[in-house]
């Protein structure tokens, strides 16, 4: 479904989507409002909202909107989203999946297309990837039947990607106020979100969140976040964990990317590492997880149920990585017990 109070843009995006035939259109809205009565008639898989509409507008429409669609998962196509970093990772935060940028008049190139139906095949895809029987033995938080014996961690990481957002808001606040190991967090996301990402970090953690920057200095109970700007580097100093940038290219692509930072912390924490890895689009974060199992460490991973796209963690948990699934909510409450422990280092 389309909803946007332009009819340009709705045309534009109609003429997209219908070129794939993988895809059909469920509908169309000029605003919120109409788009909620559409829902509640009309399913659909994917949602392409704008956030600047006269009424009630995208954002204050968003919760019912996910309300009346059920599982469908909403892509924010908005202009807002390149100067509205606060609008936009709210709805992020409240439960949008993905964000992508209304292109200026001309912009609506082969590009563009390309990448916009890229993302609705993904999350429209994810319906059906929860179905599979790899994903279904996901779907409820477990302990694997042989929980992999990792070491005494001295750093808790996180990697996501698409709805990752939205999943990290539902585990940070189930994480007790007792935890006081440094949160690492590198979620894909472009670098002007980053400040009002980090903000948002800080509220529903309950902890100083900083971005990440050389030389900064990895201190317990705070959280620190990837720039955007790069990848976040972890380097042993003495007694002293510090944090770097770097650009160097990845397999992935992705520009801050999971895998230098798992990589680099079992290198510097020699495996003393427990990762989780929350919900997105691709395998980003599967190199540095098995680095570091490897090594020592322990990853645990969103279940395919909860999450908008079940690439990363699922990629981990084929791999037969993960001592733990679940839910973003049961993943928060199990990072401060302990797992079994072969040698508490």
């Amino acid at each position: 479904m389309i909803v946007d109070d332009s009819l340009t843009v709705r045309t534009i995006f109609k003429r997209m989507v219908e070129s794939d035939q993988r895809m059909t259109i469920a509908g169309t809205a000029s605003s919120a409002e109409r788009a909620i009565a559409q829902l509640a008639k009309t399913p659909a898989d994917v949602i392409l909202l704008d956030l600047e509409m006269p009424g009630m507008g995208g954002l204050e429409a968003l919760p019912a909107i996910l309300d009346t669609a059920g599982n469908a998962q909403v892509l924010v196509v908005s202009s807002l989203t390149e100067d509205g970093a606060e609008a936009t990772v709210a709805a992020l935060s409240m439960g949008a999946a993905e964000t992508m940028l209304k292109p200026r008049p001309g912009g609506f190139n082969e590009t563009y297309r390309t990448q916009l139906l890229d993302k609705i095949y993904a999350l429209g895809g994810s319906a059906a990837e929860a179905a599979q029987p790899d994903a279904n033995a996901s779907n409820k938080a477990r302990i694997g039947s042989a929980p992999r014996r990792g070491k005494r961690p001295e750093v808790l990481a996180i990697g996501a990607s698409t709805g990752g957002i939205h999943a990290l808001n539902l585990m940070l606040r189930q994480i007790r106020p007792d935890f006081d190991l440094p949160i690492l967090i590198t979620q894909h996301l472009p670098a002007s979100f980053v400040p009002v990402f980090a903000r948002q970090i800080e509220v529903a953690s309950a902890r100083k969140t900083v971005i990440a920057e050389d030389g900064r200095e990895i201190r317990k109970g705070e959280v620190t976040i990837a720039s955007g700007l790069g990848h976040l580097i972890v380097r042993r100093s003495g007694e002293r964990l510090i944090t770097k940038t770097s650009v160097e290219p990845v397999p992935s692509g992705c520009l801050p990317s999971v895998d230098p930072m798992l990589s680099s912390l079992s290198a510097a924490c020699e495996g003393r590492v427990l990762a989780v890895i929350l919900s997105g689009m691709g395998r980003d974060g599967l190199k540095g997880a098995q680095e570091l199992v490897d090594n020592g460490g322990t990853i645990y991973a969103q279940n395919a149920e909860t999450s908008a796209v079940w690439g990363m963690p699922g990629a981990v948990t084929k791999a037969g990585l993960t001592s733990l699934i679940g839910s973003p909510e049961d993943l928060g409450r199990a990072v401060a017990v302990p797992l079994p422990i072969a040698a508490a280092k």
